[in-house]
């Protein structure tokens, strides 16, 4: 099974995590993505988190557009807060099935700041999704510099999953201006509207 593994708070999930699953599942040849909607993202302030048992039933109801997309509170269960340990334990736990790590060149751009991230890009291979107004300082930035060597092109991105790493793929391509950041200020501005 090939997975593409999508970490993240998802609070709230919506399109845009729709949008770049389906964008893995055929660019990156995928059997599936899973959703791993985390306890508590230890880069990110608990005020304001939905408790997790509600993050992820709105991540099912969003997700369920697509059958090959599979919320999970996996880390919960595997007892992991960070990224380097969840693909550990998963690897440990699955470990016929191939993963490839997804993300937004938002999250590339501030990758330096995570829990052993050189580890990272030696343990699985690395999707990145363009993201408005990050990409450019993304893919000049600390990480994609350190593993430039790594970096495959775009063509190739169908085979990164069998790919050994460190290896890591660009992927420009039609942006989605879906933000759990926006959707939670507008519910914000609607609760003191009273609406």
């Amino acid at each position: 099974m090939r997975i593409g593994l999508l970490g993240g708070s998802f609070n709230p999930a919506h399109e845009g995590h729709v949008h770049v699953s389906r964008r893995a599942l055929k660019e990156l040849a995928l059997d599936r993505v899973w959703w791993l909607v985390s306890p508590q993202n230890p880069l990110k302030a608990a005020a304001g988190m939905a408790e997790l048992n509600e993050r992820l039933e709105i991540a099912r109801t969003v997700a369920a557009v697509e059958p090959r997309i599979v919320p999970t509170a996996i880390e919960a269960e595997l007892g992991t807060t960070y990224t380097v340990d969840t693909v550990r334990a998963l690897r440990r736990r699955f470990p016929h099935h191939r993963y490839v790590w997804l993300m937004g060149a938002d999250n590339l751009l501030q990758l330096p700041h995570w829990r052993r991230w050189r580890t990272l890009f030696r343990l699985v291979p690395i999707a990145v999704f363009d993201r408005p107004t990050y990409s450019i300082m993304a893919v000049n930035g600390k990480a994609a510099r350190r593993f430039a060597g790594a970096r495959i092109p775009q063509r190739r991105a169908w085979r990164l999953v069998d790919m050994a790493p460190p290896v890591w793929v660009f992927l420009p391509g039609r942006l989605h201006a879906g933000s759990a950041t926006a959707i939670r200020a507008r519910r914000a501005a609607e609760r003191r509207e009273g609406r």
